[in-house]
């Protein structure tokens, strides 16, 4: 016997083998269909009797196997069944003559035989036969299983006679010597009447008889054969024989001990020769079984137990037995079968280690020369009963050398399917899974330079099946699990090798399902790039949405009355990790942030690298990088436009690497950080972009409150000049500009700024919105620097040396006067020349304008955005007031102020006053203006409060009132200063130049004197005419514009003449009378009020008088100050009065 069967196990002794075979042309699934259903009868009930018998179908028996029948009676063919198709019944006797034939090629070992013939009607299939069957169809025999039932009945009979033949058999000298093929030879020319021999035959006879009870259901009987077998072959040393009366012991036991069977799911794999085994699934014995298996029907067990072997003694008759075969060179088959029957017993008594030496005694085991096939199903089984028993690798190993003999040079044509199934299988052996996820947690399971050498092998096989896919799924996946293994050659060539097979069948993301059903997942790529960190990006802060501010406040319904409250806390950190507090914009470009390197050790490109995102309609911008040979922790920033409103959360990325399309979830990405994955997605707003008339500036602004200036424009001025700045504001979004509100703030400046320094008329532009996309508006802003104009210290004592210092004081100099700094005389040195320098430090000016914005949906929903313009002012000194003063006019409304004003710049410039002529100042040359001014009534401004509590707001309000006397006297004086040859202009204020005491002698005291003669207004230099003998109505007007009421006053006239020469003649009552008293009474007059006394002068004498009015000093004129009893002086003239002449 040359052909083993790896399917064997022990309960196999006790089957009846039954051979389905078809006769000429029979469709194949039709021919399996109808032995499916005949193998389904595989054990039938005996009439009569409480015996069961077990059959085993096959399709395909070896004639020479069968030779060993008498050896081992289950190897023997008894039963034949044949199926055929005849169509005809001209047909039908070649198709009987080959039946006749088919039995003959068994015929020394049938018990009975079957013909089942299909398609044939008529006369001759209604003809009743016993060993022929007629069907009209293979869809019309329902019948087949009843004559399988009656066709094994007969064996049964047979089987019986047979065995009460040779169990009754008494002669002893007539018993016949029972051989195997290989012995016949060997018996020629023995003794035959020999003691030695006539035990032989009857050792070989029982242990025959034996084979036959175990067939037909007598257990107890089979038992006791066995042992009488053994007795009889041991004692003539029969050690074949005595083998396999010990494996047919051992057998027997097995079936008492393990009625569930031995074989497993083992032996529902498929059978020698492609077939199914017909008993696999059907090992259980008919009967109730106990939870031990131990058969609950005990009435006959007191017999088997003496006779039956324990499981232990079960494994040492098997030792025995195989160690009988392993002498004769003819019985390889015979001992690598009882192996495996063994090491099936020993898989289901869990003893792993004594399995795997009767396995280990297989494999060595040396039959003639296998073919392929048989190779193939040889390791096949060895890996199978190696993973049964637990030896996963041992079961890979032999599994892989399975799939080898597949694809074996000597085939001709190489099974590259099977060996590529094979080696599947083999995966769980080296602890290898293809699904990547399982390669992404803990540490490497396995042996990796084995698990690549598979690899490496399915990718072979993939690519001789001429599947181009899974050469390019097990590359990835070689490349992906196994890169931390990988020497940088390897590297190299698994990539070329790669990108070879991508430039055919690009990898991808989908699904591979193979034949079988088995499904290959995708393998993304997330170790090529390598992330460490994903973050997504605010947008920029010119784009940056902000939210209306309401009355109610945001996220009223989170607030808790709580001050903490664990919970709380932990489901808001929750919150957090997957939620970020700022918003991205429909329609807008939104950034992520990677932080990757490459582990490779060359140029890695990455193409089309993007974004994967859930929960809002998102355009991901693909992106192309190239990452140097192990560049380290490397920047990538992917983005996208987000379409649709709501939350978005960022699931991952999508690279295209080695021409494999990759898509890399964060959820599989270990030790990924990332600031949280879900954003909100608020509706599109305008975007509006700026542009000026004014260049950049090299300044970047650093506003203290952290916002961003998006443009930063400079500009030099003089101290007072104006100049416009035009900015054209485009609404370079899709969504109209409806809102823009400006506001500027001043920052980074210490110098006190007069005036305003940046204005605008919002109007003009508010009139072209809403502004389309598109479009264009102009925004024109007024910059206007007016610092101190008052000189530094340092130059205040250079040019004190001439003379000049500021007081107040009035002055007896000219109105202009020359002066020029004379720094030659001093000596040199760098605390001087700095000194010199100092006036001409240029000072800086820094502002931002905010514009607020916004339109579209996102101001429905009350959203808008803010855009910062910096502006960057150098302001360089113009003109410096280094002394100001006062003197009084002849007007007691009006005083001449006197201001020295110094040139700072490098060029020649004018200067001048309402109503004065230009003064010409060269480059650092000082002169004194005069300037006539009428003095200012202050009394319209705030007190000061006297309430010392509020000192702040004291002090605050007292710099409120000077700035605004500054301020009004700033506006009546109107200077202004040109430089002709820069064609500029600008202002001069002197509101941070005057003192107080300045601002005393401009004001104008509360209380007003009016003086009227002749209805004529006295002041200044007017001289009132009048006629000598003429009485002159003289009016005093009295006006309060003092807070509290004042009065009562006296005032006495008293005229007097001036001979300019310092004498005044008061003596003039011939000269002058009054008409009534020359003494005036007023009584008390109320605030904003006003009095006017009346009174006469006549004059007796033509001549040039002054009157002179005195206050009486009282209580009342004592509390107020002297300044407020000023009285404009009377100039009256009095004349001839003309005669007329008559003709």
């Amino acid at each position: 016997m040359s052909v083993p069967d790896y399917m064997q196990c022990a309960e196999d002794h006790q089957t009846l083998l039954v051979v389905v075979q078809p006769i000429g042309i029979v469709p194949e699934e039709s021919f399996f269909r109808i032995y499916k259903r005949i193998s389904a009868v595989s054990q039938v009930n005996v009439r009569d009797s409480q015996r069961v018998l077990y059959i085993r179908y096959r399709h395909h028996y070896p004639p020479e196997n069968n030779e060993w029948g008498d050896f081992q009676t289950h190897r023997k063919v008894v039963g034949l069944i044949t199926i055929t198709d005849c169509s005809s019944a001209k047909d039908w006797p070649q198709t009987f003559e080959k039946f006749h034939l088919q039995k003959e090629m068994y015929g020394s070992t049938l018990y009975d035989s079957r013909l089942f013939v299909f398609g044939l009607q008529g006369e001759i299939a209604e003809q009743p036969r016993t060993d022929v069957a007629f069907y009209p169809s293979y869809d019309e025999c329902e019948t087949v299983e009843k004559r399988i039932e009656d066709f094994i009945e007969s064996l049964f009979i047979v089987l019986e006679s047979k065995r009460l033949d040779r169990a009754t058999d008494k002669s002893g000298d007539k018993i016949p010597l029972l051989c195997v093929p290989f012995e016949k030879k060997d018996f020629v020319g023995l003794d035959t009447d020999s003691r030695h021999y006539k035990k032989r035959c009857q050792g070989r006879m029982r242990k025959h008889v034996g084979d036959l009870c175990l067939q037909a259901g007598m257990l107890q009987d089979s038992l006791v054969h066995y042992h009488m077998a053994v007795e009889l072959l041991r004692s003539v040393n029969d050690f074949l024989w005595l083998g396999a009366a010990l494996e047919g012991l051992c057998s027997a036991s097995v079936i008492y001990h393990y009625p569930g069977g031995t074989g497993g799911k083992v032996g529902s794999r498929r059978a020698q020769g492609g077939s199914l085994s017909a008993e696999a699934g059907n090992r259980h014995r008919p009967g109730a079984l106990t939870s031990n298996g131990i058969n609950a029907d005990t009435s006959a067990e007191i017999g088997r137990a003496k006779n039956c072997l324990s499981p232990e003694d079960i494994i040492d008759k098997y030792k025995e037995a195989i160690s009988y075969y392993g002498k004769y060179k003819n019985a390889g088959v015979i001992e690598l079968e009882a192996c495996v029957k063994a090491v099936r017993v020993l898989a289901i008594q869990k003893r792993s280690m004594e399995a795997s030496e009767f396995l280990q005694n297989a494999v060595y085991i040396n039959l003639r020369q296998l073919s392929e096939e048989e190779k193939i199903q040889r390791y096949s089984i060895l890996s199978e009963l190696y993973e049964r028993i637990g030896f996963h690798r041992k079961s890979a190993f032999f599994k892989r050398i399975a799939a080898m003999q597949c694809a074996a040079p000597s085939i001709p044509e190489p099974g590259w399917r099977a060996c590529y199934k094979l080696l599947l299988e083999t995966l769980p052996g080296y602890s290898l899974s293809l699904d990547p996820k399982d390669f992404s947690k803990g540490t490497h399971r396995g042996w990796a330079a084995v698990q690549m050498r598979l690899l490496h092998e399915l990718v072979y096989a993939s690519r001789r099946m001429g599947n181009p896919a899974l050469c390019v799924r097990h590359l990835s996946f070689l490349l992906q699990t196994m890169l931390d293994f990988l020497s940088d050659q390897e590297k190299k060539d698994v990539t070329q090798s790669l990108e070879s097979y991508t430039a055919k069948c690009p990898g991808t993301m989908e699904f591979i399902t193979l034949p079988d059903g088995l499904k290959l997942p995708p393998v993304p790529f997330t170790k090529l790039p390598i992330v460490r960190s994903v973050k997504l990006l605010n947008l920029p802060t010119s784009l940056r949405p902000h939210k209306m501010k309401s009355l109610l406040g945001q996220n009223v319904s989170t607030k808790s009355p709580f001050i903490y409250s664990p919970i709380i806390a932990h489901s808001r950190g929750e919150e957090r990790n997957k939620k970020i507090d700022f918003q991205w914009v429909q329609g807008d470009v939104c950034e992520v942030q990677l932080m990757v390197y490459n582990p490779m050790p060359f140029e890695l490109r990455v193409e089309n690298m993007g974004l994967l995102t859930t929960g809002v309609e998102f355009e991901s911008l693909p992106a192309a990088l190239s990452l140097p040979a192990e560049s380290g922790l490397y920047p990538v920033t992917l983005v996208g436009v987000p379409q649709t409103t709501g939350q978005i959360t960022v699931n991952g990325y999508h690279t295209s690497v080695f021409g494999v399309f990759s898509d890399c979830l964060l959820d599989n990405l270990p030790g990924v950080k990332t600031n949280g994955c879900t954003v909100e997605v608020i509706p599109a707003l305008p975007r509006l972009q700026i542009s000026t008339s004014l260049p950049r500036s090299a300044h970047t602004l650093q506003p203290s409150s952290g916002d961003e200036i998006s443009t930063n424009v400079s500009v030099q001025l003089y101290n007072g000049e104006t100049q416009q700045l035009v900015i054209k504001l485009e609404n370079i979004g899709t969504e109209p500009l409806e809102k823009l509100e400006v506001t500027a703030k001043t920052v980074n400046t210490k110098e006190k700024l007069y005036g305003d320094f940046l204005s605008w008329k919002l109007e003009d532009t508010l009139s072209q919105f809403p502004l389309k996309p598109g479009k264009i508006a102009t925004f024109t802003v007024n910059i206007k620097v007016k610092l101190d104009f008052s000189c530094q210290e340092n130059l205040l004592q250079d040019l004190s040396d001439d003379g000049i210092s500021v007081s107040g004081l009035p002055l007896s100099s000219p109105f202009r006067q020359v002066v020029k700094p004379r720094v030659e005389t001093k000596p040199i040195n760098p605390q001087e020349s700095s000194k010199v320098g100092d006036f001409s430090h240029v000072k800086t000016l820094e502002a931002i304008l905010n514009f607020k914005y916004s339109g579209g949906p996102g101001h429905v929903e009350g959203y808008y955005r803010n855009l910062s313009l910096g502006l960057h002012v150098e302001v360089e000194p113009s003109v410096f007031f280094t002394r100001v003063s006062t003197l009084p006019a002849t007007s007691t409304r009006q005083c001449h102020l006197l201001l020295d004003v110094f040139n700072s710049t490098e060029h020649e410039l004018t200067i001048s006053a309402r109503n004065n002529e230009d003064l010409i100042l060269h480059a650092g040359e000082c002169q004194r203006m005069a300037t006539q001014v009428d003095k200012f009534n202050f009394e319209s401004f705030p007190e000061s409060p006297t309430d010392g509590t509020q000192f702040a707001n004291a002090k605050q309000l007292e710099e409120e009132r000077q700035q605004a006397k500054g301020l009004e006297i700033n506006s009546k004086l109107d200077i202004c200063w040109k430089i002709p040859s820069l064609k500029r202009e600008g202002e001069a204020s002197v509101e941070g130049v005057l003192n107080q005491l300045v601002l005393e002698h401009l004001q104008l005291a509360p209380l007003q004197w009016d003086i009227l003669v002749d209805g004529k207004l006295c002041d200044c230099d007017i001289v009132v005419n009048c006629k000598v003998g003429d009485p002159i109505p003289l009016e005093v007007k009295l006006t309060n514009w003092s807070k509290h009421s004042v009065g009562p006053f006296a005032l006495t006239v008293t005229p007097y003449q001036d001979y300019q020469n310092g004498v005044h003649n008061y003596e003039l009552q011939d000269a002058i009378t009054f008409v009534g008293s020359n003494t005036f009474y007023i009584d008390s007059v109320k605030p904003t009020k006003d009095s006017v006394y009346f009174g006469a002068l006549l004059f007796l004498y033509t001549g040039d008088f002054y009157l002179n009015i005195k206050f009486h000093e009282d209580n009342c004129s004592r509390e107020l100050p002297l300044s407020w009893f000023c009285l404009p002086s009377v100039h009256i003239r009095a004349m001839e009065p003309m005669v007329q002449t008559k003709l």
